[in-house]
C-alpha cells in the first residue's frame, strides 16, 4: 500500500507555495488528533491566482480544474505546516464554495476537482468524507472557489 506521498508523487502534479494569510487567521491549526484548514483559493505555482467567476468567465471543466488547484494549495499548506501528507490519517469535512452565476447549478461537480485529488492522494477509503459543496454571489479577488477543511491525523 501506498503512501499519502508516494500517491501524490504518482500524480505528476506540482505543489504551490503554501499560501500566506490575507487577513488576521491561522491557515492551519491543529488540536489534538484534528487538523483544520482555513478556506484556501487558487494559488497557481507562481503565486498568482486563478481568476473569474463559473458561468461569466469560465466554464463548469475549468471551475473543477480551479478546486483541483485549491485543493493543492492545501496540501501545501499542510506540508508546510506538519512536514507530511504521510501524517494525515483521513479527510473528515470538506466545505466548497463556488463563484457562479445564480442559474448556476452544478456545484458538487466543481469541487469534485479537489475531492477526486484527496481520494488520489489518500485512498477513496481515507480520502473521501463529509462534503458541501455552495454556491456563492461571490468570494474573495473574484476568485472562483474557496475550500475550507478537516482531517484526522495519524
Amino acid at each position: 500500500m501506498k503512501t499519502a506521498e508516494e500517491n501524490f508523487a504518482a500524480l505528476g502534479l506540482t505543489l504551490p507555495p503554501a499560501p500566506k494569510p490575507l487577513g488576521v487567521y491561522k491557515p492551519c491549526l491543529v488540536d489534538g488528533k484534528y487538523l483544520y484548514l482555513s478556506g484556501h483559493g487558487t494559488v497557481k505555482e507562481d503565486g498568482s491566482l486563478i481568476i473569474g467567476r463559473i458561468g461569466v468567465d469560465m466554464d463548469m471543466e475549468a471551475g473543477k480544474l480551479a478546486a483541483r488547484q485549491v485543493g493543492l494549495a492545501m496540501l501545501a499548506t499542510i506540508k508546510a505546516n506538519i512536514g507530511s501528507l504521510n501524517k494525515v490519517k483521513r479527510v473528515i469535512k470538506v466545505l466548497g464554495m463556488v463563484n457562479a452565476t445564480g442559474d448556476f447549478e452544478r456545484h458538487p461537480y466543481v469541487i469534485n476537482g479537489c475531492s477526486e485529488l484527496f481520494a488520489a492522494v489518500w485512498g477513496e477509503e481515507n480520502g473521501i468524507g463529509v462534503r458541501s459543496a455552495v454556491g456563492m454571489g461571490s468570494l474573495p479577488d473574484n476568485i472562483p472557489v474557496e475550500i475550507e477543511a478537516m482531517f484526522e491525523l495519524e
